[in-house]
């Protein structure tokens, strides 16, 4: 059951849905103005959460434990 992240072309909100089924059609409508002309968004948490660990990482067999 994911969350999505939306924006309203027509008044720059921005606002998150929970979808109950990803097979469902939903209908999304923007809180601030009522548009159903929404746009979906890229998560930032999806952009960031995998790099945490790859950043500055090193795993190189030199060292001892």
């Amino acid at each position: 059951m994911p969350i999505y992240e939306y924006r309203c072309p027509q008044c720059g909100e921005k606002f998150e849905k929970f979808i109950r089924s990803v097979n469902a059609p939903q209908e999304v409508v923007c809180p601030r103005c009522g548009n159903t002309e929404v746009e979906k968004t890229v998560s930032l948490f999806g952009l960031t959460g995998g790099s945490r660990f790859s950043s500055g990482v090193s795993c190189s067999s030199g060292g001892s434990l």
